[in-house]
């Protein structure tokens, strides 16, 4: 197997942390910040979305993979997938306008969770075909 739905949707997710990363640095090069955030809300906001990413969507992908190599159904595949990208987006867009409860953070985060939690049970329950 060649766990080419996983790639597709590993190649979107790099795709948006490039995106996220170049909001960072774009940031950093605005407000002269070579570390840290040097208080500026705005900032410290593109770096948590850069960073919230980073710490969900490698164990997400990697459940993914197993998942695939494991046999899911290739819709189910696309449906996990799609989902992941669907959270990560609705975090960065909530998360970036406010450092508050705002709809798209919530949902992103509930979304993403959801997803771990799932990949995990049926990785755990083991016959999911």
């Amino acid at each position: 197997m060649t766990a080419s739905i996983t790639a597709l949707y590993s190649a979107l997710a790099a795709l948006l942390l490039i995106y996220l990363s170049f909001r960072v640095v774009g940031l950093r090069r605005r407000h002269q910040v070579g570390v840290g955030t040097a208080g500026h809300a705005d900032l410290e906001r593109a770096v948590r979305v850069q960073a919230n990413f980073t710490e969900y969507v490698p164990l997400a992908l990697l459940l993914m993979l197993l998942l695939e190599s494991g046999g899911l159904p290739v819709w189910g595949l696309h449906l996990y997938g799609g989902a992941l990208i669907a959270a990560r987006l609705l975090h960065a867009f909530g998360l970036g306008q406010s450092s508050g409860a705002t709809p798209g953070r919530v949902a992103g985060t509930a979304m993403t969770w959801l997803l771990l939690a799932a990949g995990a049970l049926l990785l755990l329950a083991g016959d999911f075909l």
